[in-house]
């Protein structure tokens, strides 16, 4: 009954989401106008959450938000029947990015111990009210400064903080997350508009996502042009001003080391084996076969979080170019299945 209760009060949620982003501003209810309100505070605290960006994020919430998808979704595990204490660490490079965690704690009958990132303060606890308040259910959960008591942890940081995390939480049960990023590999004969549903891989959220292509595979012979021509439809970023900095000091430092890039005034293509690269960079390289793409993804498996390239490269769990910005329920951060993790807790 009380797992009834929360499945049709996050599929409330959903529709609410829906209907919000439907409305103008003077059609707003008096919570309507709290959200909208905590939209505009949470941009002006971080920049990087524009109000495009973050109404894509909830555009996304909506559409998976259902009840039957909730369902089909949650079918697959055991719900713990003792609730345990969970403490979250959660990350705040794009909007939201720690909710899904919160939702399989509390899913899964467990209590959440939040731990907010500053950058991303203001929309997850509002998103947790409404869901309270649509399951006409008391969801347990709590927003803390710092994590003390607590059965399990999943804890999300950079490589250098996961160090210290997977000391401070040794003793715990645990999932730790690292720097991960995505790649996406060109056939050669894709269309205009498949590589501008690319350009949504890329510069969607400033490419700060870990789901956000920064590398990409390329044939031998492939014109570079042809991304730069499709890619015009993001050409805003630049007047972004905390993304014009990075563009403007990666290119700086560029020049002064005499390497060789292209550039199309918003992004730089560098032909670099490295499979990160800093923002408003893009690294590639070229390829003969699909053999030398299939051992790439192999050997670097451990740091990419998603691939985007046509199906008929026959990649194993690759996505759809345009869609490495709309996950579904069942995919999980590091490729560490959430849900199964929390019914051992």
């Amino acid at each position: 009954m009380k797992q009834d209760l929360k499945i049709q009060g996050l599929s409330k949620l959903g529709h609410y989401l829906q209907q919000f982003l439907q409305k103008s501003e003077i059609d707003y209810t008096h919570d309507e106008e709290e959200l909208a309100a905590l939209m505009r505070r949470s941009e002006v605290e971080n920049p990087w959450f524009t109000q495009e960006n973050i109404r894509f994020c909830f555009k996304n919430w909506a559409d998976i938000l259902t009840e039957e998808n909730i369902k089909n979704w949650l079918a697959e595990y055991q719900v713990s029947q003792l609730s345990k204490k969970v403490g979250l660490i959660l990350a705040g490079n794009i909007p939201l990015v720690g909710f899904h965690d919160v939702m399989c704690v509390i899913l899964s009958n467990h209590i959440p111990l939040i731990k907010l990132s500053s950058k991303d303060r203001l929309l997850l606890p509002f998103f947790l009210k409404k869901w309270g308040e649509f399951s006409e259910w008391n969801l347990e959960f709590q927003i803390v400064e710092r994590l003390t008591e607590y059965d399990a942890v999943i804890a999300t940081g950079s490589n250098n903080t996961a160090r210290y995390l997977e000391y401070y939480f040794k003793d715990a049960l645990s999932i730790i997350r690292k720097n991960r990023t995505s790649v996406a590999v060109i056939k050669g004969d894709e269309t205009d508009e498949e590589l501008q549903l690319l350009a949504e891989d890329i510069f969607r959220y400033f490419g700060l996502g870990c789901r956000n292509v920064t590398r990409l595979l390329i044939p031998k012979d492939y014109e570079l042009s042809r991304l730069f021509e499709n890619f015009l439809g993001f050409k805003d970023v630049i007047n972004h001003h905390k993304y014009a900095n990075n563009y403007d000091y990666n290119k700086a430092v560029y020049l002064l080391n005499q390497e060789n890039f292209w550039d199309n005034n918003f992004v730089m293509l560098k032909e670099d084996s490295a499979l990160f690269s800093p923002l408003s960079v893009l690294n590639f390289s070229r390829y003969e076969s699909v053999e030398e793409v299939h051992a790439f993804l192999v050997e670097n498996e451990s740091n990419i979080q998603c691939v985007v390239a046509k199906p008929e490269l026959g990649i194993e769990n690759s996505v759809n170019f345009g869609e490495a910005q709309n996950p579904s329920l069942n995919t999980y951060a590091d490729n560490i299945d959430t849900m199964q993790f929390l019914s051992v807790v």
